[in-house]
């Protein structure tokens, strides 16, 4: 008995520690939120407390996976992406593996996307397009390009994190041979490409639904939203969408219904996906002209920035604007965990604790990054989205990974 006890205790505290990770973009399933629990609600002056920085990561905008305290990033370092893996930690460096040769870009050099952890594969793709798969201790199993599979580069380079469903490792080349392909995840043998769909690719990430009885594959690209059938890539359903310059924001599924968005003056709407794949735009409007920092929907509002706007709360049913805020922080991306938004401004690399809450903006504190980049391009700005994973909080300016510790316990 005592044993069985043992055990039971032991699963769910691997169950809980495990629920803490965030093995790839937007956390576990995507939404941009953290199931964390027990942290600061409110920080002190100048900030929590910084646990460790590690400034040698080199260019880029990669984000984080932190899975079994490992931290995996990429960056270019001398001319070469790469995969980079750190103690989460401490920030010790562990491994580094060449994912290809360096994206060079006016608004700033290197990878844009996120790995993404996987039981014992690390997937990541460089924004040339090379995609590679490495074990734990970064040996290379395969590795693919998307120019092979008929893909072209898109203007800022590829930044879409791959998506791990099932056996498919998923991305998004784009073009005349498919727009999206799978992968068997453990060979990187294609098992399908969107022959149906054959969009260029832009700058979002796909997400994975259950929806009218069948697993489908979602993404945006500059002229569509669609739903593809996950066991053929096949078109199940499309939306128009004007995306004008870049299409960047990951959409958001929620009972049938998705919510994109778009900067450049474009805007946002909600699709209804019906009975038999039938879709419809619910509304239509320019509350949210998302960028690039992401949009959340935490209980029934959504919450980002606006450009013109500010940080929005908007209803996400109506699309009605809740409220607004752009003089307590400046333009930028978020995450949200324990009801709390964690949001960067790109321009001064000021770091906000605010309660996401449809009865304003409330801030429970705020500190700005330091040291911060020296090799920035002189047009990029701070737009790594924040990740937090285990009590702690990691931010990054190009070379410099930080971990602030926000643990309350």
């Amino acid at each position: 008995m005592r044993i069985t006890l043992t055990l039971v205790i032991l699963a769910s505290c691997l169950q809980s520690s495990l629920a803490l990770d965030w093995p790839q973009w937007r956390g576990p399933d995507r939404t941009g939120i953290s199931a964390e629990k027990q942290l600061l609600k409110n920080w002190p002056e100048g900030g929590p407390t910084r646990i460790w920085i590690n400034s040698k990561m080199g260019l880029g905008y990669s984000s984080f996976a932190v899975v079994k305290g490992k931290l995996y990033t990429m960056g270019s370092r001398n001319g070469t992406e790469q995969l980079i893996c750190l103690d989460a930690n401490t920030g010790t460096e562990e491994w580094a593996t060449k994912i290809g040769s360096e994206l060079k870009n006016g608004w700033g050099g290197g990878p844009r996307g996120t790995p993404t952890a996987d039981g014992q594969n690390i997937y990541a793709m460089g924004g040339q397009g090379n995609l590679i798969c490495t074990d734990l201790n970064g040996k290379t199993k395969w590795q693919a390009s998307m120019s092979e599979l008929g893909g072209k580069k898109p203007y800022w380079g590829y930044s879409e994190s791959v998506l791990i469903d099932g056996d498919f490792a998923l991305c998004t080349p784009g073009g005349s041979q498919g727009a999206v392909v799978a992968f068997n995840k453990k060979t990187g043998k294609v098992i399908w490409q969107s022959k149906q769909f054959t969009d260029g690719a832009q700058y979002s990430s796909i997400i994975p639904i259950d929806h009218n009885g069948a697993h489908q594959y979602i993404q945006l690209t500059m002229k569509s939203l669609v739903g593809l059938d996950s066991k053929t890539g096949n078109t199940l359903w499309k939306s128009s969408w004007p995306g004008s310059t870049a299409v960047v924001p990951t959409p958001v599924f929620n009972e049938g219904k998705v919510y994109i968005a778009s900067g450049y003056s474009v805007g946002c709407k909600l699709v209804n996906v019906g009975p038999s794949n039938q879709v419809s735009d619910l509304w239509v409007n320019k509350v949210m002209k998302n960028h690039h920092g992401g949009v959340i929907l935490y209980g029934d509002h959504l919450y980002g920035y606006s450009d013109g706007n500010g940080w929005v709360c908007q209803e996400f049913k109506t699309g009605k604007e809740v409220w607004s805020e752009k003089r307590a922080l400046g333009k930028g991306c978020l995450t949200i965990a324990e009801g709390m938004m964690y949001c960067v401004d790109e321009g001064r690399g000021d770091v906000a604790l605010a309660a996401a809450s449809p009865d304003g903006w409330k801030q429970h504190g705020k500190f700005r990054l330091d040291p911060q980049s020296k090799i920035r391009s002189r047009r990029g700005k701070i737009w790594t989205h924040p990740v937090v994973a285990n009590g702690k909080l990691y931010l990054r300016d190009q070379e410099h990974v930080y971990c602030y510790n926000i643990s309350a316990k």
